[in-house]
């Protein structure tokens, strides 16, 4: 069975992670304030990433695999800076942070499109 890893923003400019087999309709009950009970408190949200997999067990991992990561992280997936995330992956204690500048949007990649094809469906 198909699943989907999504990043929403919330109103509060935090990002949640899920997991989920029907993406349409799981933005839809994070919208409706069904969805978890972080999200329902900082309605609306957006959708910003997804990533589609062949199992909904891949999905789920992924999503426990990007909970753990730093805001700017999630940030640099969302934008498709996919070159940067090993280097948001190391100890900022010993190497100086990476600017936000760095993490902006080169262009927009086919998830994000297809991201808000679906926002602006419902």
């Amino acid at each position: 069975m198909k699943g989907y890893m999504y990043i929403l923003e919330c109103s509060n400019c935090t990002y949640y992670t899920g997991s989920t087999i029907n993406l349409e309709n799981r933005i839809a009950q994070h919208q409706n304030g069904e969805g978890s009970y972080y999200t329902k408190r900082h309605l609306p949200v957006k959708l910003v990433y997804f990533e589609e997999f062949q199992r909904i067990e891949d999905a789920f991992y992924r999503e426990k695999q990007v909970q753990g990561w730093s805001r700017k992280k999630k940030r640099a997936l969302v934008n498709g800076r996919f070159d940067r995330l090993s280097d948001l992956s190391k100890n900022y204690s010993q190497f100086p942070g990476i600017a936000d500048s760095d993490i902006e949007p080169v262009e927009m990649s086919e998830r994000i499109k297809k991201a808000e094809y679906l926002q602006r469906k419902m």
